[in-house]
């Protein structure tokens, strides 16, 4: 963006990938099935983590640079 801001909507998700929003996709898909609670349990497996890296300008205090990131058990990734 203009003026030296940085900006991101969604950075993504960080936690397990084979699950729903972090917890075992089993358990969330039946409690949406049968609508009946459930207590969910964090998903095992591969692991993520998504995020940003801002780079400030020392001087001006605004950001000259955002990158996005991207990690996982398999892949190290920057935007």
């Amino acid at each position: 963006m203009n003026n030296g801001t940085a900006y991101i909507t969604d950075v993504g998700m960080t936690g397990p990938l084979d699950g729903v929003l972090g917890m075992d996709a089993e358990v969330v898909l039946r409690k949406f099935m049968t609508q009946l609670p459930a207590r969910f349990e964090v998903a095992e497996g591969r692991e993520q983590l998504n995020g940003v890296i801002i780079t400030i300008d020392d001087q001006s205090k605004r950001a000259t640079k955002i990158e996005r990131i991207h990690l996982d058990d398999q892949t190290v990734w920057f935007d």
